[in-house]
């Protein structure tokens, strides 16, 4: 099974810049993972809410960072996840584009 989890909108501190580390920002995240359905699912719910309280609560000064320590906490809290795709963006840090960063992961069994 395929969850997706498009366009998940929340503010956070995350950036290297003073005034990033002063005021939140919004970042968008897109997350997609496979999991093996067998009589167990995954609450999708536990997925936005892993996320929103890993960016919110760790004020990240970078993206990189954020990607790694939510790899570290989907492999803990979400153990039926075999792969994921995940992209971070944030929309609103320069006036003509869009900068995201993403990554894709496969756990070992």
């Amino acid at each position: 099974m395929t969850i997706h989890i498009q366009d998940l909108k929340l503010q956070c501190i995350i950036g290297i810049l003073d005034f990033e580390r002063e005021q939140t920002q919004d970042v968008i995240i897109n997350f997609t993972c496979q999991y093996n359905y067998k009589n167990e699912y995954i609450n999708y719910v536990d997925i936005v809410n892993l996320l929103k309280k890993t960016m919110i609560v760790n004020k990240f000064k970078l993206i990189e960072d954020a990607i790694l320590s939510l790899k570290s906490e989907i492999k803990k809290n979400l153990p039926l996840i075999n792969s994921y795709t995940i992209e971070i963006t944030k929309p609103s840090i320069l006036n003509d584009c869009r900068v995201s960063i993403s990554n894709n992961h496969t756990f070992n069994s």
